[in-house]
């Protein structure tokens, strides 16, 4: 998404014509969709590997790649509404990018920024929070029962099998996720209140603070994809 902002920037207004927008607004939404849902699988695979453990039902390559078919599908389903008459694709801020109409005054157009932050930001965020809650309860929980049996015992540390190796390297994997998952919400939320500020009308939005936030959010998505990287390098 980056390119096209900085050689609008240079003129100072969208000079790429109304089509390129809303592919521009398309592609945007499409890849910040795409990007949130994969680290929210990550975070849900973190939760099955720690907390449930061996009860837990393998995930076989097969199954990882349906799921990201299935995400890339619905993402895309959304990213494409706009184009057929859900909601469009506009210039927004300074009118160097192009994002969902969010100034749009009939409820048919601001019934898809409602409908679709529950889905690509309410619902990830509240799957994250629930798989790090209790992959945290698990951890603290593992831990305390540890430092009582080496009490019990008298000796200094139970770490020594590599049963408890691979659970390190699993709490270490959970603790990267975290944080790039916190990274990513930090970047969307701003541009989450610009949109509901927008369709509400709930407060001022200049043309910079609007760029900054969609310039912020937009560009986070390629350290997500960066990140992604890094952790499935890590788990294989």
């Amino acid at each position: 998404m980056f390119p096209p902002v900085v050689l609008n920037g240079f003129y100072g207004t969208w000079i790429m014509g109304p089509f390129l927008c809303e592919l521009y607004g398309m592609f945007g939404s499409l890849f910040g969709c795409v990007s949130i849902w994969s680290m929210t699988l990550i975070a849900y695979d973190r939760y099955c590997v720690i907390v449930k453990g061996m009860a837990r039902k393998p995930l076989t390559a097969t199954a990882a790649v349906l799921r990201l078919m299935v995400v890339w599908t619905i993402c895309g389903a959304w990213a494409l509404m706009p184009l057929f008459g859900w909601n469009r694709y506009v210039p927004e801020g300074n009118m160097t990018a192009c994002g969902t109409d969010y100034f749009a005054k009939d409820w048919w157009n601001r019934s898809y920024i409602i409908v679709y932050s529950l889905w690509v930001y309410l619902t990830p965020l509240l799957t994250i929070i629930f798989s790090y809650w209790h992959i945290m309860k698990a951890v603290a929980a593992h831990e305390k029962a540890m430092r009582e049996q080496a009490k019990k015992m008298n000796v200094a540390s139970l770490r020594n099998s590599e049963a408890d190796k691979s659970k390190a390297i699993e709490i270490k994997l959970a603790k990267v996720a975290l944080t790039t998952i916190s990274l990513w919400f930090f970047a969307w939320t701003p541009y989450t209140i610009i949109n509901y500020a927008g369709i509400f009308e709930s407060m001022h939005l200049s043309p910079l603070s609007t760029i900054c936030g969609s310039v912020f959010a937009k560009g986070q998505c390629g350290v997500q994809s960066h990140c992604i990287r890094i952790e499935v390098r890590a788990t294989i």
